[in-house]
C-alpha cells in the first residue's frame, strides 16, 4: 500500500481515479508547517535559520497524515510542480520522517492518467536547490516585513506594513500617478477627407499627410485654416498605388501573465478569479464519460513550450477539422522568454479533442468560458498564418498629400478561431475600391478634428501584471497574491478597473524611497529575482543570497530609527456633525481612503462614507446623486437620499438628459473611448465624446 499527499481534495480525487486500489490519497489543503505569524521566526544569528511550526488549526490534518503514513510501503509526495509545491514536500517529508534520500517526489504538469502513471514510474529525490530557493524567498520576506513594519508603526501610524516585492509594486503604481498629474495636456489637429471616384459611387476615407516628403504637424486651428485655404480648389489624384501581401502569425499559447490578461480584457475577469478558476480546471473536472480528469496544464508557467505529444494531436485535429491549408508548412514553435523555466510548458488543454462546446454543460460559466479561451489560444498557436491584401494609396491635393490604406482577408488562417483584437487595429480597415493611378478622385468633405494627447492610463491588473512580467519582479504564482496583498492593506484601491494608489500607499512608499532605496527599486528587486533563480539551479547557496542582502539592509534600517522623525497624521475636522453625540467628525484613513468617523472613539463609535457630490439629480427622486464606493473599495452611483431611494449605477451620470427619451445619461470610459449612452434599456442612443487614444 502507497500513500499519495496532494494539496486539495479535488487533486486527490483525480489522482486516486488513476492510481487504483494500492494507493490512499489525501490532501493536506495546502501549506501545513510554515514561520509563526506572531513571531519574527528567523534566527539571523544562526545563518537565518528560519523556524517552522505547525500553522495553527492544521494540526489535525497533519495528524491524520502521520497516521495515513504509518505501515504503508512508501509515502509519495506530489504536490504542485514549481517551489511552492516543492517546500510543501519537503515539509511533509520531514514531519512524517521519511527519508531525504528516498524518491518520493512526484511531479506532473498535467493531472491525466497517462501524465500521472507515467510521473510515478519516476519518482525523484526533493529537490533541496528549489525548497532552498522558496525557503530564500520566505526569509527575505520576513526580514523586510517584520523589520520595516514596527518601524512604520513606531514612526508613522500603527497598522502600516511593508513588503518586499509589494513596495516595488506600490511604488510602480505611485510614479505612475505622478506621471499622469504631471502631464502637460498638448492640442493637435488631424484632417479627414472623404473622397469618391468620378465613375463610381464608392466613397473612402483618406488622411492628410503634408508635404510629398515631410509630415506636416498641425498643432492648433490656425495652422489647420492655412492648409484648408490652400486645399480649397485643389484637384486629388492618384500618385501611387501600392498593393502587397501581408501575414499575420498567431500568438504563442499562454503563459501565466498571457492568460491573466487576456481573461481580464476578454472575460472581465480578477487576476485572483482568473488563477481560482483556472486551478479548478488544472485540478480536474468530472465529467461524465470519463470521471475526474484535468482539463489544462499547470497554470504557474512562464514557459511557451508544449510536448510534442500535444503538437501531433493539434495537428490532427486542425487537419481534420480545417484542411490542409490551415496547418503551417512546419510545426510552430515558440520561443520563451529570457528566464523561463523550461521544465514548464505553457498553459495548454490536456487534450485538443475535448471540445469547449462538448463539455459546455459539465462546466461552471466561469469553467466554460476559461477553458474556451485556453483551448483556442492554444489551436490558435498551431494554425497557419492569417494573410490579408493590403493596399496603400498616395494622393496628392494642391501640394500636399493625402494617404488611404485598406486591407482584405485573403486567407483568414488562425482567424477563424481566436481573434486578438488588440493586435488587428490594421486589419479591421475596410476594402479601398477599385482605382488606378492618375485617376482624379471628387472630394465630398474635409473634416478637421480637434485632439489632445492623453497622459498615461493608470495600471490595471492586466496591465499591471504584464510590467511585472517584463521588469522580471516576481514569478508567475506570486503575481496574484501581490495584487491582492496591496489592495487588502489599503495602498491601492480599484476605480473602475483602473489601480489607484491610496494617501496610505504614497506615505509607505515616500518613506521607502528616503529610508530603504534599494528595496524600492525596481532593478535591485529583479536582480535578487535572478539570485534566487541561481539558488534554484544549485548555482548559488541561499544563506550567501540573504547575507548579502541583510547587511545593507540592517544599516539601513539603523539609520532610519535614528533618523526618522516621528511622522503625525493629524486628523482634519470636518462640518459634519455627528448626529449621536453631537461632535464635528474628522477625516480618518483607512483601506479605501478617507471616511468620517467621530473623535469620541471608543465611546462612540459612529462612521460615516465621504460622499462626493456629481451636480447631477437623482432621477428617481429630489436627492442628489454621489459617488460612492462598495465594501471592497470600488466606485458606484448613487441617491444621497439612500436607503429611502435605491438609485444606484456603475457608470457616473451626467447633468444632460437624453435627447430621444428624457432619461438619465451615463459616461462609460474605456482605453479606446469616452461614451454616453442612455439609461433607459429600450433607447438605444449613444455618442462617443472623445478619442482616448493617445499619440
Amino acid at each position: 500500500m502507497y500513500l499519495v499527499i496532494v494539496e486539495s481534495p479535488a487533486k486527490a480525487r483525480t489522482i486516486k481515479k488513476f492510481l487504483g486500489k494500492k494507493y490512499k490519497v489525501e490532501a493536506s489543503m495546502g501549506h501545513l508547517i510554515d514561520l509563526p505569524k506572531s513571531q519574527f521566526g528567523i534566527d539571523v544569528d544562526k545563518q537565518y535559520s528560519p523556524k517552522y511550526i505547525t500553522i495553527r488549526g492544521k494540526g489535525d490534518i497533519l495528524k491524520k497524515l502521520k497516521t495515513a503514513g504509518k505501515g504503508v510501503d512508501r509515502v509519495y509526495f506530489a504536490a504542485d510542480p514549481d517551489r511552492e509545491g516543492e517546500a510543501i514536500s519537503w515539509h511533509l517529508m520531514r514531519a512524517l520522517d521519511v527519508d531525504e534520500t528516498e524518491l518520493c517526489r512526484v511531479e506532473f504538469h498535467e493531472i491525466t492518467k497517462n501524465a500521472v502513471k507515467d510521473a510515478f514510474k519516476k519518482p525523484r529525490r526533493i529537490d533541496k536547490n528549489r525548497v532552498d530557493a522558496q525557503q530564500a524567498r520566505r526569509v527575505l520576506d520576513r526580514l523586510v516585513g517584520y523589520k520595516i513594519s514596527p518601524l512604520l508603526w513606531k514612526k508613522v501610524k500603527k497598522g502600516l506594513s511593508a513588503g518586499r516585492v509589494q513596495s516595488v509594486t506600490i511604488r510602480l503604481i505611485c510614479d505612475r500617478e505622478e506621471e499622469i498629474n504631471a502631464f502637460v495636456q498638448e492640442e493637435y489637429w488631424s484632417i479627414g477627407a472623404q473622397l469618391t471616384s468620378k465613375y463610381k459611387k464608392d466613397a473612402f476615407p483618406a488622411k492628410f499627410w503634408g508635404k510629398e516628403k515631410e509630415k506636416t504637424k498641425l498643432p492648433n486651428e490656425n495652422s489647420v485654416n492655412i492648409i484648408m485655404k490652400a486645399l480649397e480648389n485643389a484637384v486629388y489624384i492618384i500618385k501611387t498605388i501600392k498593393k502587397r501581401e501581408r501575414k499575420r502569425n498567431p500568438s504563442p499559447p499562454f503563459t501565466t501573465s498571457s492568460l491573466q490578461q487576456d481573461a481580464s480584457r476578454r472575460l472581465g475577469f480578477t487576476v485572483r478569479k482568473t488563477m481560482s478558476v483556472a486551478q479548478q480546471l488544472y485540478e480536474g473536472i468530472n465529467l461524465k464519460k470519463e470521471g475526474n480528469v484535468g482539463l489544462i496544464t499547470y497554470m504557474r508557467t512562464d514557459s511557451t513550450k508544449i510536448a510534442e505529444s500535444a503538437r501531433e494531436e493539434a495537428k490532427q485535429y486542425i487537419l481534420d477539422k480545417y484542411g490542409d491549408n490551415y496547418y503551417p508548412s512546419t510545426p510552430r514553435e515558440y520561443k520563451s522568454k529570457k528566464g523561463a523555466q523550461e521544465a514548464h510548458e505553457a498553459v495548454r488543454p490536456t487534450s485538443i479533442l475535448r471540445d469547449p462546446e462538448t463539455i459546455k454543460s459539465q462546466l461552471s460559466k466561469d469553467q466554460y468560458r476559461l477553458y474556451k479561451l485556453i483551448w483556442e489560444r492554444f489551436t490558435a498557436s498551431q494554425m497557419a498564418s492569417a494573410v490579408f491584401n493590403v493596399v496603400s494609396i498616395d494622393i496628392t491635393a494642391s501640394e500636399y498629400l493625402f494617404k488611404a490604406s485598406g486591407s482584405t482577408v485573403k486567407f483568414p488562417g488562425f482567424l477563424v478561431l481566436y481573434d486578438d483584437q488588440e493586435k488587428d487595429e490594421k486589419e479591421k480597415q475596410s476594402a479601398l475600391p477599385d482605382l488606378e493611378e492618375g485617376q482624379e478622385l471628387s472630394l465630398l468633405k474635409l473634416e478637421p478634428q480637434q485632439h489632445f494627447t492623453q497622459p498615461p492610463p493608470r495600471y490595471t491588473e492586466a496591465s499591471l501584471v504584464k510590467t511585472l512580467e517584463e521588469l522580471r519582479i516576481g514569478r508567475p504564482s506570486t503575481y496574484a497574491p501581490i495584487i491582492g496583498t496591496i489592495q487588502a492593506r489599503g495602498y491601492v484601491v480599484k476605480e473602475q478597473k483602473a489601480l489607484v494608489p491610496t494617501e496610505l500607499g504614497q506615505i509607505v512608499v515616500d518613506i521607502m524611497k528616503d529610508y530603504f532605496p534599494d528595496i524600492i527599486d525596481v532593478d535591485f528587486t529583479a536582480e535578487l529575482e535572478q539570485k534566487l533563480d541561481q539558488v534554484e539551479v544549485g548555482k548559488s547557496p541561499w544563506i550567501d543570497v540573504v547575507d548579502n542582502f541583510y547587511g545593507p539592509f540592517q544599516n539601513s534600517l539603523q539609520k532610519a530609527e535614528k533618523d526618522m522623525e516621528k511622522i503625525e497624521i493629524l486628523d482634519e475636522v470636518s462640518e459634519e456633525i455627528c448626529e449621536k453625540c453631537g461632535r464635528h467628525m474628522v477625516y480618518k484613513l483607512g483601506r479605501y481612503g478617507k471616511f468620517l468617523a467621530c473623535p469620541g472613539f471608543p465611546d462612540c463609535r459612529n462612521t460615516k462614507p465621504i460622499l462626493k457630490p456629481t451636480g447631477v439629480d437623482c432621477p428617481v427622486c429630489s436627492g442628489e446623486v454621489v459617488e460612492r464606493r462598495t465594501k471592497k473599495g470600488r466606485i458606484f452611483f448613487g441617491c444621497s437620499s439612500y436607503p429611502e431611494c435605491e438609485f444606484i449605477s456603475w457608470n457616473q451620470p451626467v447633468k444632460e438628459k437624453c435627447p430621444q427619451c428624457d432619461s438619465v445619461l451615463v459616461e462609460k470610459r474605456s482605453k479606446q473611448k469616452v461614451t454616453r449612452e442612455c439609461m433607459n434599456k429600450s433607447c438605444d442612443y449613444q455618442i462617443i465624446m472623445a478619442d482616448q487614444k493617445q499619440t
